[in-house]
């Protein structure tokens, strides 16, 4: 694809979907785990403060290109959906008027959207017609980044805060889903789990890169409580207490970390879903 905002996305942000958008680069919530912070690009995609990609001369054109490309893509972009946003936050203040009139226009054509954030206050900025009209509101997932460790998002949304964001629009009846990557601890993992099971459709679930506060096995052991308890339907431990009916997506960096085998490991009784789940089926 020869395009400025939509794109097929590779490796581990592959996991997340098949087509994303991003229109900025830099972000402000600094979280010290980040991504883009890291490797040769780190000084144009790691910036503190997010900025309009320079292959758009302001927003109006980014948003022209946007449309443009939808159309173009526009029979697999509703199969698949489309994911905001890889390299910045897409509901910062400076971030999120584009993101929204971005959605609505691929809403309006029938294109599902995935948008995920670490911010919490951008609710009463949302388009009055997303609430209003079911047509949005079966089409838009809103998703947060629930590490449980907010000194190292320290301009983000406390996570007590986007948990209540995600309450909220969940009782609006949007589709929501939470990235628990990366896994700071596993322990407090567990527990944003159990705070948000009534109220999460979907957990993509991966590790932190490099140096860990855990091990394989505990690793391992986390994952076979979290596949008993998906399993069954019941909280089989202290680590799950209430009734689950949400959807599960390790990451290949939960395989990797701990040398098991996908396929293997759910022994003919898959209860995780695919990389490629349709969370709005």
């Amino acid at each position: 694809m020869n395009t400025k905002a939509i794109y097929m996305p590779k490796g581990k942000a592959g996991e997340y979907a098949k087509y994303a958008c991003n229109f900025y680069v830099g972000c402000s919530n600094d979280c010290t785990y980040c991504y883009c912070k890291r490797g040769v690009l780190a000084h144009a995609m790691g910036k503190a403060k997010a900025t309009l990609k320079k292959c758009f001369k302001d927003e109006r054109d980014a948003l022209r290109i946007f449309r443009s490309e939808l159309q173009k893509y526009l029979p697999d972009l509703r199969k698949h959906g489309l994911f905001f946003t890889f390299t910045s936050d897409p509901l910062l203040k400076e971030t999120r008027q584009l993101t929204f009139d971005a959605v609505s226009y691929a809403v309006s054509y029938g294109v599902p959207c995935k948008i995920l954030t670490k911010r919490a206050d951008f609710i009463d900025h949302i388009p009055g017609e997303w609430f209003v009209h079911d047509w949005y509101k079966t089409r838009i997932a809103f998703g947060f980044t629930l590490t449980g460790h907010d000194e190292l998002e320290p301009g983000a949304s406390p996570t007590l805060k986007r948990i209540e964001a995600m309450r909220t629009l969940h009782n609006y009846g949007f589709k929501t889903f939470a990235s628990i990557e990366p896994i700071i601890s596993l322990k407090e993992t567990a527990e944003i789990i159990g705070q948000t099971t009534d109220i999460c459709n979907l957990y993509k679930i991966g590790l932190l890169t490099g140096q860990k506060n855990y091990t394989p096995r505990e690793v391992k052991l986390f994952m076979i409580s979290l596949y008993a308890a998906l399993l069954t339907g019941e909280a089989i431990s202290n680590m799950f207490d209430k009734k689950l009916g949400f959807k599960v997506y390790l990451k290949d960096s939960m395989f990797e970390y701990t040398k098991l085998n996908r396929e293997t490991f759910e022994n003919g009784e898959p209860v995780f879903v695919s990389k490629d789940y349709n969370l709005f089926h």
